[in-house]
């Protein structure tokens, strides 16, 4: 093994340290690791530590949560999604994608219908009858 690899297996970062890395507040950590999605061991002192890699798993962990997706979805996905930063989708995760895209065009479509039925109430000055 060479000496970077070695002391990226050995360097391991405070839940400070993680938080400032990645922008990820210390208590989203902590609720990422409480959901199984990170790996931390307990120092000497109680206290959590992380593998350096973890940098990269939260950053990943944020963005799929920016995309809708729930702890328990990512804690489903497989490592091919969750390890990789940046890391294309796996063929694992198609259908959970594609799902997770008609939820959010539904989503959509109901808040359009709201819209124009309160830019309707707004113009007639009444709230129209249901659909």
């Amino acid at each position: 093994m060479t000496q970077s690899i070695e002391q990226n297996l050995l360097t391991l970062l405070t839940i400070g340290e993680l938080a400032r890395e990645t922008g990820a507040s210390v208590r989203s950590i902590r609720h990422y690791d409480e959901h199984g999605l990170l790996t931390s061991v307990r120092t000497s002192n109680g206290y959590r530590a992380f593998p350096i890699a973890a940098v990269t798993q939260v950053r990943q962990i944020q963005r799929m949560i920016a995309t809708g997706f729930s702890l328990a979805d990512i804690r489903s996905f497989p490592d091919c999604m969750r390890m990789i930063e940046g890391a294309n989708a796996c063929t694992e995760t198609t259908d959970a994608q594609r799902k997770r895209l008609a939820s959010i065009e539904r989503q959509i479509a109901d808040l359009e219908r709201r819209r124009a039925r309160l830019l309707k109430t707004l113009a007639e000055g009444t709230v129209p009858p249901l659909d």
